[in-house]
């Protein structure tokens, strides 16, 4: 029997829905550069009809706010590379071969590489932390430990007291009961940064040398880091962050090989993690929920982080204005190193004052 018309119309509206079922359902068609080497391929903003002349404003912005480095990427290429002023070390300028620190921007690499130690069966983010880190690892009863999750500690979730003294202190003495955990969100960097010892209990390499074999030489970011009192920061040049971004950008993917296979994990890591906090994923900030939690306060604000970037936008955000952002709608990856624009640990007011310029520069789809 021949198939009917309509059959053979609804089985083409199936097969064309199924196509398009994520904005990067085909990373081929990303550009990737070269893992060594300054070869990076560029597109003009007036090719893409963007308004040049509110880019400039945009760049006074940048300029005005203390800003280091600041970079657009459109499917992989070069749009936008700007640098500013001087390296915060002498009176060299400020450029493509500069480091400069990632600070809490840097949580999205932890929590990547945890996903890639998952994935080889090196750890499981559902068992106890205290698999990893061993018992005692906090102040809390062996019974109360326990139900600390390596979960938790992706999710701002462990239930550990953030109102010490140090919010940074991961010492057992400084790890004090707070609530079950699971049931308060707090940002929290003590059981975040605990994560490299995780990882390190998890797979029995150092964290710098597990997170340069399976994530930065893979896609050819260079950088270091480096322990600043308890905190483990990342430093790179921009375009490192920009790797990064692009990464993230193609599902897991550089260049036809997979970095992230479990792309289930990918896609928790950018999704809202838990009912508290919507606006964060697995140590990611997410836009366009219906409310968010600010760092240091029990309160929950109506409406996005940025609510003049897209709504699909996730970003990692640290200390100073340190952001790198994908967009996946607009196949587009930001980076913006710098100094302090304004004293808040997450400057979110900031970002949002980039995208207030940067949506009227960039055509609506």
């Amino acid at each position: 029997m021949k198939n009917s018309p309509l059959l053979l119309l609804i089985l083409a509206v199936l097969f064309s829905c199924t196509e398009k079922e994520t904005p990067n359902s085909n990373p081929s068609a990303l550009y990737f550069p070269p893992l060594s080497g300054n070869t990076w391929e560029t597109t003009t903003p007036a090719s893409l009809n963007w308004d040049l002349q509110k880019l400039e404003e945009l760049k006074q912005l940048l300029k005005s706010n203390s800003s280091r480095a600041f970079i657009i990427l459109k499917d992989g290429k070069i749009v936008v590379e700007e640098y500013f002023g001087t390296k915060i070390t002498g009176a060299q300028p400020f450029d493509q071969s500069s480091l400069w620190y990632w600070a809490s921007a840097g949580k999205t690499l932890t929590a990547t590489l945890t996903g890639i130690a998952q994935e080889e069966g090196k750890l499981d983010i559902q068992k106890p932390s205290s698999d990893y880190l061993g018992k005692g690892w906090t102040s809390l009863t062996p019974a109360q430990e326990e139900k600390i999750k390596v979960w938790h500690q992706l999710t701002m979730t462990s239930g550990l007291d953030d109102g010490v003294a140090s919010r940074d202190n991961f010492s057992p003495e400084a790890l004090l009961y707070k609530a079950e955990p699971g049931t308060r969100w707090a940002y929290h960097n003590a059981p975040y940064t605990l994560l490299d010892k995780v990882i390190e209990g998890g797979t029995g390499q150092t964290f710098p040398l597990y997170f340069n074999e399976k994530l930065g030489s893979k896609i050819g970011m260079t950088g270091a880091w480096q322990r600043i009192e308890f905190n483990n920061v990342f430093f790179s040049d921009a375009r490192s962050m920009a790797r990064f971004g692009l990464l993230i950008l193609a599902n897991g993917d550089w260049d036809g090989e997979s970095i992230i296979k479990d792309k289930n994990y990918l896609k928790d890591m950018v999704s809202t993690s838990q009912n508290i906090n919507q606006g964060y994923g697995y140590l990611w900030w997410l836009n366009g929920t219906d409310s968010f939690m600010p760092p240091t306060v029990q309160i929950k604000v109506p409406g996005s982080y940025a609510p003049n970037g897209p709504d699909d936008m996730y970003c990692g955000m640290g200390k100073d204005g340190q952001y790198i952002c994908v967009v996946p709608s607009q196949n587009l990856v930001l980076v913006r190193m710098g100094e302090s624009p304004d004293q808040a640990l997450v400057p979110f007011i900031f970002l949002d004052d980039i995208w207030a310029i940067l949506r009227n520069i960039i055509p609506a789809n």
